[in-house]
């Protein structure tokens, strides 16, 4: 049969309500233009344009001859489990045992199977906004409530301590963040989580989710991890991946840490939907940890370099307000000032209107801020070849001239 708008009533209220990933709509809008023919700079993905470093994929390729080819276990294998805890002693100073981690399909599994195992219906979820794409939808999926905490460009969108006390009622069941912070970049030092931390003491059904995906992409030289305070440790739970830091998008492997309960929630929810990661992948991931953060550093730094052309680039571009990311590789700037300006008759009305006329007319592809919770903002990653991004800022200049 084929589907009509008649027939979308057989899809359930689950599915319906639930929105279409931006970041990858965006990508597949770019994709559909390229394939006309179009020279589309993507700048809308949140994937490294580096290959997997050279000693993860023969690791790869020796765990296929050495015949890892049949199911693993739901949690993962052990060695990995075992290397994961050694990361976290290394890098964290954070004690755990493999009975501690989950290994998923992807940081986005994790977190899926994390808000899936703690939230019932009504319960509220406080997420530091702006936030990566998923957060609402996932908390939604698991009828919770998603209850945003701003923070502004002015105070480089990091929260307040006072704006997360207001913000927690008796309903409030878990807060999650990420930090490198996808979109904005901003990182938590140390002192604010334990600001945060000493806040949610006094609550102890509040249960916290650290995204810390993008945690060697860090232009501070140090990263924080809330699991360090030994008072909430139990309550939080740790989220990372190979991703980022590996420059493994393909290979979808990422991670939890957790107390035991959580864990072993997280393992009986995943055992129903996918069971165990992939078996290559996995052998690859401990390969990638074994291996040090050497490669990762490399990319960092050449992200560094990056983030320093498109900012000087950017700020040659009236009306649009930037600040310093200090991680991940994103700028978030803010382009309200473009709001009610117009081109040939097209009106931009907020953050979707402009990235739909910067992709059509300067063939930039980049993800509008209201799929992050911000919509005065764009999202444009600078993981690309200089020579793009000098181009694409070319462009981006060029066309936003044209509103008036």
């Amino acid at each position: 049969m084929e589907m009509t708008e008649q027939a979308t009533s057989f899809l359930s209220d689950r599915i319906t309500s639930l929105a279409e990933s931006q970041t990858i709509a965006m990508a597949k809008k770019a994709r559909e233009l390229a394939a006309q023919g179009y020279d589309v700079i993507n700048l809308s993905f949140g994937e490294p344009d580096f290959q997997t470093p050279q000693y993860i994929k023969d690791a790869a390729k020796k765990a296929l001859d050495d015949g890892f080819t049949f199911y693993t276990p739901v949690a993962g294998y052990l060695d990995l489990r075992q290397e994961i805890v050694n990361k976290l002693k290394r890098d964290n100073n954070l004690d755990y045992k493999p009975e501690n981690i989950v290994v998923s399909t992807g940081a986005k599994q994790s977190i899926a199977n994390v808000v899936m195992s703690l939230v019932n219906p009504g319960d509220e979820v406080i997420i530091f906004s702006p936030y990566w794409v998923s957060y609402e939808e996932v908390v939604k999926l698991a009828e919770g409530v998603p209850v945003q905490v701003k923070g502004t460009i002015d105070n480089d969108f990091v929260i307040t301590p006072q704006q997360l006390e207001d913000a927690i009622t008796s309903n409030t069941k878990l807060v999650m963040y990420s930090s490198p912070c996808n979109p904005t970049g901003s990182v938590f030092s140390k002192e604010e989580l334990e600001a945060f931390a000493n806040i949610l003491a006094k609550h102890p059904q509040i249960f916290v989710m650290a995204d810390e995906i993008y945690e060697y992409i860090n232009f501070t030289g140090q990263h924080a991890s809330m699991a360090q305070f030994d008072f909430i440790k139990d309550r939080v739970i740790t989220v990372n991946g190979f991703s980022k830091g590996y420059a493994m998008t393909g290979w979808r492997v990422g991670y939890i840490a957790a107390n035991k309960e959580i864990a072993d929630a997280c393992d009986k929810m995943q055992s129903q939907i996918t069971s165990g990661t992939c078996s290559i992948a996995q052998k690859a991931a401990v390969a990638a940890l074994k291996g040090g953060r050497g490669s990762a550093e490399e990319m960092s730094a050449a992200y560094l370099r990056r983030r320093d052309l498109v900012l000087g680039l950017m700020k040659e571009i009236p009306g649009i307000r930037t600040y310093v990311p200090q991680g991940a590789f994103y700028i978030f700037p803010e382009i309200s000032s473009y709001f009610g300006k117009s081109y040939n008759g097209q009106v931009i009305n907020n953050s979707n209107d402009l990235s739909m006329f910067i992709l059509n007319d300067a063939y930039v592809a980049v993800v509008s801020g209201d799929a992050f919770g911000a919509d005065e903002c764009v999202r444009f990653s600078f993981a690309a070849a200089d020579d793009k991004l000098v181009e694409a800022m070319r462009r981006l200049k060029e066309s936003l001239a044209k509103l008036v």
